[in-house]
């Protein structure tokens, strides 16, 4: 893993999750058979972002050529770390919809398939990353246990302040 904190434009990964979208829908509507090819294309597009982040996806070279120059700088930067987990999610998910279409299991190809495009459409149309919450719910869960540990190991003081809640605001 990356020690360092890398900060992206998260209009780009947003702008991936619209090319997501497409290679999902054509995979789906395709079937299991002539859907492989754009479902291959995923998993060949999901490999650099699940490994490195975000910001090394084709997707991205493609925003940082192409939108971001008429779009200007971002208002704000987020930590790539959360993108990339959802790119880890979407590869897994493109992954397993490739083998089960290349083993003649149509169900299993459109179940995951749907996954893929459900979760590129909550963020490309509404900015929703589905893949980032999971990896913050993650986090707030390792926290919670961590304070809830070392308060029964008595290394955290009566002053502190409780475990957070999982999906509190």
């Amino acid at each position: 893993m990356t020690s360092t904190d890398i900060q992206i434009d998260p209009r780009g990964y947003r702008f991936g999750a619209a090319i997501t979208l497409a290679f999902a829908v054509a995979a789906v509507l395709l079937g299991s058979d002539a859907g492989l090819v754009p479902m291959a294309i995923l998993v060949v597009l999901f490999i650099p972002a699940g490994f490195i982040g975000p910001q090394a996806s084709v997707q991205s070279w493609l925003f940082k050529r192409l939108i971001r120059p008429r779009l200007g700088a971002p208002a704000e930067t987020e930590s790539f770390r959360a993108p990339r987990f959802a790119q880890q999610m979407g590869l897994a998910m493109a992954a397993l919809a490739l083998v089960f279409g290349l083993l003649d299991v149509a169900a299993g190809f459109y179940v995951f398939g749907v996954l893929v495009l459900i979760a590129s459409f909550l963020n490309a149309v509404f900015g929703f990353c589905l893949g980032c919450e999971i990896y913050l719910g993650f986090k707030k869960a390792h926290l919670a246990r961590g304070l809830t540990a070392r308060r029964r190991l008595g290394t955290l003081g009566p002053s502190a302040a409780p475990p957070v809640l999982l999906w509190a605001a």
